[in-house]
């Protein structure tokens, strides 16, 4: 049967539809029969019981700089919607979570993709916690001296916000690199939250690989290799996307936490493994899927479509 599908999403006309996995499940959707709904997230509101949001009925055409049409504004009650994705990209910030929460209201009869409580408990960088001994070491903190016991241990350590997205804030500090102290002085002047720091895994030159997870089985999986010069393999900021095999530590990670992604109702998830190391569990708005389709994997936007449609 045909759904009702509203998406959540930044700007229709500023993405980059090439890779995009946001655009992919609207594609199959829409290939499917399913009608949609376009909105952004700054458009949800709550009144009188009502969880709304004004946006557009939208056809989708795989057509870079044509890629959308987009019909006039009007106002909908999300709890009348099969499905809702909820695909803005990060930061995970008190917006992000206030919106979880509205969404919350209306899930499960209407559909939320991924479950907003789960994705509200789940950031990123806390999330694969509970996995101690899939990660590297880490600390989070906002303690210099613990901070710089770590990497007095460790040495080469890369420093991040824990909210932070795409590679940004991102950065690799040695055991003599004297911007230490002031890199922790400006993240207390721009953070509130405490940081994450992580042993440097020199494996990253060869790629940090995100594997996909649908319904916490394994779907697919692409390598992303940092820029000449840089630490951060992120495609937003220069990483190169590129066909992977998976090593028997790859399918041992995605066995383990499968099963606890499933039953969480984490539909879309994409995991970050460098070398035989789990460094991120992200659940927001994952990106990949029309990588790994590239590069001849699993068509990852009809696996998500059929997950959803089996849990409708």
């Amino acid at each position: 049967m045909p759904l009702s599908v509203a998406v959540q999403m930044d700007p229709i006309e500023s993405i980059n539809i090439k890779g995009d996995s946001t655009f992919a499940l609207l594609l199959e959707a829409q290939a499917r029969g399913h009608e949609l709904f376009y909105y952004q997230p700054k458009a949800l509101a709550a009144a009188d019981g009502t969880v709304f949001a004004t946006g557009h009925a939208v056809d989708v055409r795989d057509q870079s700089g044509n890629h959308f049409t987009a019909g006039e504004a009007e106002r909908r009650d999300l709890a009348k919607e099969d499905v809702v994705l909820m695909r803005q990209d990060p930061p995970f910030d008190m917006n992000y979570i206030t919106i979880s929460h509205l969404l919350e209201l209306i899930h499960p009869k209407t559909l939320v993709v991924n479950d907003p409580r789960e994705v509200r408990n789940a950031p990123e960088k806390l999330f694969v916690l509970r996995y101690p001994d899939l990660m590297p070491e880490t600390v989070i903190t906002r303690d210099p001296a613990e901070l710089k016991a770590f990497r007095k241990t460790h040495g080469d350590i890369i420093v991040k916000p824990l909210y932070g997205n795409g590679g940004a804030g991102v950065f690799r500090l040695g055991e003599e690199d004297q911007n230490f102290a002031s890199l922790i002085e400006l993240f207390h002047q721009s953070f509130r939250e405490p940081f994450i720091a992580q042993r440097y895994l020199p494996d990253v030159r060869k790629g940090d690989k995100r594997i996909i997870l649908v319904d916490g089985k394994l779907a697919g999986a692409v390598n992303r290799v940092p820029a000449e010069g840089e630490s951060r393999s992120n495609m937003h900021v220069g990483g190169r996307p590129e066909p992977t095999t998976l090593s028997k530590r790859d399918h041992e990670i995605c066995e383990r936490i499968g099963p606890d992604l499933k039953a969480r109702g984490l539909v879309f998830v994409g995991i970050d493994v460098i070398g035989d190391w789990l460094t991120e569990i992200n659940v927001t708005s994952p990106t990949g899927i029309r990588e790994v389709k590239r590069f001849g994997g699993a068509d990852i936007a009809a696996l998500i479509w059929d997950a959803i449609e089996e849990r409708r």
